[in-house]
């Protein structure tokens, strides 16, 4: 199968490599049921020796830089309680958190989560976290302009390999919450 973006060597419907995902990622894939089909969703092989963002879009394609999206976690906090949540922004910008996130969760604080809570309470690698799989009690918080690609590079679970993503099902994600502005220049 060729990638609906990028140049990659292996892509794969996800339903169809389960395997390569993390258990939250594959269990999520499997049971998915927005109107985009999973089989959408492609799986696509990538060398962490380039998951840096100027060597990566060097390697597997220049255009993926303004079709790409990180996934962060932040940490919401108010009256002693901690939320955590995703923010899904296209990686030419960065993430509001103490603008549009703080609003959004109603805390008091923002601020991103520790890679020990985000990679343990995720059950995701660090620098593979991804909006499919997270906990379903999590607010994913989607910037717009993510959501209005046709198709979007984001995490696996892992640092080996990226999923490829129609824009219109991370609005369907659980918990997903689609912003104006959350991403920033």
């Amino acid at each position: 199968m060729r990638a609906p973006i990028g140049h990659f060597d292996h892509a794969t419907p996800a339903p169809d490599c389960l395997d390569e995902l993390t258990r939250p990622v594959a269990d999520a894939v499997r049971a998915w049921q927005g109107s985009v089909p999973a089989e959408q969703f492609v799986y696509v092989d990538t060398d962490p020796e380039w998951a840096d963002t100027a060597t990566f879009v060097e390697h597997y394609g220049r255009e993926l830089l303004e079709q790409s999206a990180n996934c962060v976690v932040v940490a919401g906090k108010r009256g002693g309680e901690t939320m955590l949540a995703a923010c899904v922004v296209l990686s030419t910008t960065r993430v509001d958190v103490n603008g549009v996130v703080r609003r959004q969760l109603g805390a008091r604080k923002a601020s991103f989560a520790s890679m020990d809570t985000a990679t343990g309470e995720s059950g995701m690698e660090y620098g593979g976290i991804t909006p499919v799989g997270l906990p379903a009690d999590w607010p994913v918080l989607v910037d717009s302009a993510v959501v209005d690609l046709p198709y979007v590079l984001v995490g696996s679970g892992r640092r080996r390999g990226k999923l490829l993503v129609p824009g219109k099902a991370f609005a369907e994600l659980p918990g997903a919450m689609v912003l104006e502005g959350l991403g920033v220049a």
